[in-house]
């Protein structure tokens, strides 16, 4: 169907809910796994595509990452995050953590995101990253620009760490860019950000580049509320026509 590559529904921390399901949480406390166990009843229950779009918070979030391969050993080495409601971006609602990494970095990753090999092997590991992000993010779909990058790296990253799937909603930005803007031919987050003439501050940082996706999705947002789409529902029951 048409609106597959845009709007993922990532179903994961599902199914038994046995212990052999959080095996991959043994030496974490019992909060961890109490959490995880809350949080799959959380988004069984997620109702994100009736909301109003001038209520839905969502989680707009990035990742750097050594590579773009997770099945090859490419790692996350750092996860931003920052929230909307409607078509406002909650400036003072972020998030922000390095991820622990002990081998030496690409050159590449190196000159386009500023980290070194030093502050990565001082971070903390991903899986207190990860439950922190997911602690930050909790009851809100999530967002991302050229979202399949993010969704195979949590994934990959949620199964190493957990044994479990990743579950939350993520949704990429052309899902609504298609309606929002349908003569959009830009792909490169920069240059769409020129399009609309919003300022590329700290490209390649993941709690910048988060932030430029967050305002381009507020965009988003208002140009498909001009339109009379009152739900993500809206979208995506005209996207599947498509």
């Amino acid at each position: 169907m048409a609106f597959e590559p845009f709007i993922h529904f990532v179903r994961g921390i599902q199914g038994k809910m046995g212990t052999n399901v959080y095996s991959g949480l043994q030496g974490q406390n019992g909060q961890h796994v109490a959490f995880l166990r809350q949080m799959q009843k959380e988004l069984n229950s997620d109702n994100a595509l009736l909301i109003p779009l001038s209520e839905l918070e969502v989680t707009v979030f990035d990742l750097e990452t050594t590579g773009f391969f997770p099945e090859k050993g490419d790692e996350i080495l750092s996860i931003g995050a920052i929230k909307t409601k409607g078509a406002h971006v909650k400036e003072a609602d972020s998030f922000y953590s390095l991820v622990q990494y002990d081998k030496e970095l690409p050159i590449l990753v190196k000159e386009l995101t500023g980290l070194s090999e030093e502050e990565l092997r001082s971070a903390p590991p991903l899986s207190n990253v990860l439950l922190d992000f997911y602690h930050f993010a909790r009851g809100t779909p999530l967002v991302a620009h050229h979202s399949n990058h993010e969704k195979n790296f949590l994934q990959a990253a949620n199964w190493k760490q957990f044994k479990a799937p990743q579950k939350h909603r993520i949704i990429d930005t052309s899902f609504l860019s298609r309606v929002a803007d349908p003569e959009l031919t830009q792909n490169k987050l920069e240059d769409i950000c020129e399009r609309y003439g919003i300022e590329v501050v700290d490209r390649h940082h993941a709690l910048g580049d988060a932030k430029l996706t967050a305002v381009l999705w507020c965009i988003f947002i208002e140009n498909v509320q001009e339109k009379g789409y009152e739900t993500l529902q809206d979208i995506y029951n005209l996207m599947a026509k498509l």
